[in-house]
C-alpha cells in the first residue's frame, strides 16, 4: 500500500478539495483550458432493446476566475451528434434536422464543499453528481412534439482523474482525464413527444495542452459555424444556455 492510498492519509479540507478540483478542471492562473471528449448516446424505452443512436464529440473551453472563497468557471461548449457507424457529423436524423450543442455560456460558480474523492494509487478521482429538476423551458402545452414533461429532469455524473499530488502541488494546473455520463429525456429535436424512455450519454475525454489539439474535423466544424467557441468567455453572464433553451430560441412558442 502506497502513501497515496493509505487509510491514514489525512483527508483534505473542503477548501483544499475545491482548489484541487479547480486545478484539475481548469487552471488557477486563469489561462484558458480546453477539455475534449468523445463517446456515444444510447436510447432506452420500456419493452425495447437499448439502441446506440449517436456518436458524440464535444469541446469545452474554460477560464477560472477567483470569486471570494471560491471560483467562477467561465465556459462555452460545443458538441456534435455523429453517425454511429461512419462517425460523420449528422445534419439530419430520421428526416429531422439535428440541433447540435451550442451552449454559451455554460458557467459554474463554486464554493468550498466536500467534493467526493477516491485515492487510486498514483491518481485521485474527483466525482461530481448533479441531479437536475426544474421547470422545463419547453412546456408540453407549447411543445407537444418536443417535450416529455413540464419538469426537466436529468442526472449528470462526472469523474475527473488527476495525479495523486493534486492536493499538495504548487502547479496551477495538472494533467487530467475525465468520464461523463448523462441520463436525460429525448432531445427536443428528436420529436419524441411524451413517449416513455430517454437517453444515456456515455463519454470520456481529457484536458488538452491547447485548443489546437482538438481533432481537426471538430475544429473545422466550429470555425465554419461558431468560431467564438474556440475561446472561453471573458465575462460572467446569465442565464446559462442548454440544449432545451437553445431549441426554444430557434423555435419560439407560437
Amino acid at each position: 500500500m502506497t502513501p497515496a492510498d493509505s487509510p491514514t492519509t489525512a483527508d483534505p479540507t473542503p477548501a483544499e478539495l475545491l482548489t484541487a478540483l479547480a486545478r484539475t478542471r481548469a487552471s488557477l492562473d486563469g489561462r484558458e483550458v480546453t477539455y475534449w471528449w468523445t463517446g456515444d448516446v444510447h436510447s432506452w424505452a420500456p419493452g425495447e432493446p437499448y439502441r446506440r443512436v449517436f456518436g458524440f464529440e464535444g469541446v469545452n473551453v474554460a477560464r477560472l476566475v477567483e470569486d471570494g472563497p471560491g471560483y467562477r468557471l467561465l465556459t462555452r461548449e460545443a458538441a456534435f451528434y455523429l453517425d454511429p457507424l461512419s462517425g460523420d457529423v449528422l445534419e439530419s436524423w430520421e428526416g429531422k434536422p439535428v440541433v447540435h450543442v451550442w451552449n454559451d455560456p455554460a458557467h459554474q460558480q463554486w464554493r468550498p464543499f466536500p467534493v467526493p474523492f477516491t485515492r487510486l494509487g498514483d491518481q485521485v478521482c474527483l466525482s461530481l453528481e448533479v441531479p437536475l429538476a426544474y421547470p422545463s423551458p419547453l412546456p408540453v402545452a407549447d411543445y407537444p412534439e418536443n417535450s416529455a414533461d413540464d419538469t426537466y429532469r436529468a442526472l449528470e455524473m462526472f469523474q475527473f482523474f488527476a495525479p495523486a499530488d493534486v492536493f499538495t502541488t504548487d502547479a496551477p494546473s495538472v494533467p487530467a482525464t475525465m468520464s461523463w455520463t448523462r441520463m436525460s429525456p429525448y432531445l427536443p429535436w428528436m420529436a419524441q413527444g411524451q413517449r416513455p424512455g430517454g437517453l444515456t450519454f456515455h463519454c470520456r475525454g481529457r484536458k488538452l495542452g491547447s485548443y489546437g489539439e482538438v481533432p481537426e474535423r471538430t475544429r473545422a466544424y466550429i470555425a465554419a459555424h461558431h468560431p467564438e467557441y474556440a475561446s472561453a468567455p471573458e465575462e460572467w453572464t446569465e442565464p446559462n444556455e442548454t440544449s432545451w433553451t437553445y431549441f426554444r430560441r430557434l423555435h419560439p412558442p407560437r
